[in-house]
């Protein structure tokens, strides 16, 4: 159940109560419908399920960050409180905390914020915090993650330009660090080539449109480096950056 929504800027922040169970940890994800009205058309075709990071587990609940891009993020977003939310989770490959020693550093991109709030509560204050957004709008969201630096593309807020910018900064002359990432396509790609330049481990949540969630239809995945193909639902969605060759289009956060 919807317990209840907020607005950050474009994005939407949804509250439900907690299943009964299994936890999730950070970077794990959650499939996400409606239970009254989650269809659309004449025949009022059901839509798929979406797949949607936790972005925090808090009294009872869990949170999910949402931007409104189609029929289904509008119907989820329009939800109120009271309202039945159906989620199947937790699912999927979460991150794994660095070494003792190893400082921490979370790149998030837009709506793919959502995975590095739940990872900073647990690694706490200690963690460093990039986030990048398209506008002032948008940058409301890194209010999820308190004492992030931001970048900006229109320069409305924080750095102008891209947050793969001030990764390259923190990166210089760093080896002593573990890199956290998860936003669009391209700045997961900046992301691991930046981390590979400079010998720095990073684990990557990609994100793709999926259809089931249990690695079943293949919707999701991406070429392995060295052969093969990964999953994002079950080999993921956090997936070490040394094991692809470079991050696909259509495997990271939604626009």
């Amino acid at each position: 159940m919807v317990t209840a929504v907020r607005e950050l800027g474009a994005y939407t922040v949804l509250h439900a109560a907690a299943p009964a169970g299994e936890q999730p940890a950070p970077g794990q994800f959650a499939m996400l419908s409606c239970a009254e009205h989650w269809g659309g058309g004449s025949d009022e075709r059901p839509y798929l399920a979406r797949a949607f990071s936790i972005a925090r587990v808090a009294a009872g609940e869990w949170q999910f960050l949402l931007e409104d891009v189609g029929p289904g993020t509008r119907r989820l977003a329009d939800l109120t409180p009271g309202e039945t939310l159906l989620a199947l989770g937790p699912l999927g490959r979460p991150f794994t905390p660095p070494p003792a020693g190893r400082r921490a550093i979370l790149v998030g991109g837009g709506v793919g914020i959502a995975p590095l709030a739940i990872l900073r509560d647990r690694l706490g204050e200690d963690a460093t915090v990039l986030l990048g957004f398209r506008d002032g709008d948008r940058a409301q969201g890194a209010q999820l993650l308190a004492g992030a630096v931001v970048a900006t593309d229109d320069g409305s807020v924080g750095h102008r330009g891209r947050v793969t910018e001030l990764l390259e900064a923190e990166l210089a002359g760093e080896r002593g660090a573990v890199v956290y990432a998860c936003g669009p396509a391209v700045m997961l790609e900046a992301v691991r080539a930046l981390c590979e330049r400079a010998a720095v481990p990073a684990q990557l949540a990609l994100e793709a449109g999926m259809a089931c969630g249990f690695g079943a239809c293949y919707g999701c995945a991406v070429p392995r480096r060295g052969g093969g193909f990964l999953r994002v639902c079950v080999d993921g969605p956090v997936i070490d950056a040394a094991l692809i060759d470079r991050a696909e289009e259509h495997a990271g956060a939604p626009l």
